[in-house]
């Protein structure tokens, strides 16, 4: 059987991507730290690190274990908590990733009711993109973590990770008012092919999603400016110089701009909250449900645009 402790160790040098850093965070010497990496690979069968002279780096035996032993330290956390009088879910803290236009209203339709139910809950708040945010949500840093997926650029989730589904999101065509294209019912990104675009920088790729759907269209966009800011693009649409592919959460209070349906049905975004199943903060399981109103409300609701039609 695989020692608990010696499973602690070899996440910390996965964390921490050394010997030296795992002792500092364990308090422990080097040499020890070693000796229980060789003692846990011993237990093991197979090796988990490979050595030499400068370096130190796990195999892919090593990360996998090491992901386990992340799932391990939840479990162990939460049996921990068990043996308290109760788990309470009116204190603590709930640390949340989020990408900027779910901030607009989602976040904060859920947030908002979370906490005047739990008003006792510190709120950690991140903001940034969910490529630049899983790995805090992988190693314990943040408890959920709201994510989109486009589905021309689909993402593999993480092992230890699980996505919950929200509601799909079709991006819509912003263009100047007046604007011919604001007249018809859907309209092909092509059929603008002669226009200056503004779009995205891309996330993990620089390619953005724009680019990507023109290419499926057999064009390639005159790109004018690039900003992963929606008050910037369509602020720039609003001036009349250039139109824009945005997503439906990027629209919130839009005013002075044509805003269109497309006829592409994979433009749309998956929305949805990543956490780790093993994680025992219950303040994490009961946010979930109020996200999950939240999403409802918005979709159902607040803006029938969010009402995906696509394929």
């Amino acid at each position: 059987m695989l020692s608990s402790n010696r499973l602690r160790v070899l996440l910390e040098v996965f964390r921490t991507g050394s010997i030296a850093g795992a002792a500092r965070e364990l308090k422990l010497s080097p040499s020890a730290v070693s000796h229980q990496l060789a003692r846990l690979e011993d237990e093991a069968g197979v090796g988990l690190v490979e050595r030499n002279a400068q370096s130190l780096r796990l195999t892919e035996a090593g990360r996998r274990l090491a992901v386990r032993a992340q799932e391990v330290a939840d479990i162990l956390a939460a049996a921990e908590k068990d043996l308290l009088a109760r788990a309470r879910v009116d204190a603590g803290e709930l640390r949340i990733g989020f990408f900027a236009s779910a901030g607009y209203r989602l976040l904060p339709l859920a947030l908002s009711r979370f906490a005047a139910r739990f008003p006792d809950v510190a709120l950690d708040l991140v903001e940034g993109q969910p490529f630049q945010l899983l790995p805090d949500l992988e190693r314990g840093a943040l408890d959920v973590l709201v994510v989109f997926e486009h589905a021309l650029d689909p993402w593999t989730c993480p092992d230890g990770v699980e996505v919950l589904h929200l509601f799909d999101e079709p991006q819509l065509l912003v263009v100047p008012s007046g604007h011919p294209a604001g007249q018809r019912p859907r309209v092909r990104l092509a059929d603008l092919a002669d226009e200056p675009w503004i779009t995205t920088f891309g996330a993990e790729h620089p390619v953005s999603i724009l680019e990507r759907a023109a290419a499926l269209e057999g064009f390639t966009p005159k790109v004018r400016c690039r900003s992963d800011h929606y008050e910037v693009t369509l602020g720039l649409v609003r001036a009349g110089l250039g139109v824009a592919l945005v997503p439906s959460l990027g629209l919130h209070g839009v005013s002075g701009v044509g805003v269109c349906r497309l006829a592409n049905p994979r433009l749309f975004r998956r929305i949805g909250v990543a956490r780790r199943p093993t994680n025992p903060n219950p303040a994490a399981r009961s946010f979930l449900a109020y996200l999950r109103t939240a999403a409802a409300q918005l979709v159902n609701s607040l803006d029938p645009a969010l009402r995906h039609q696509g394929g």
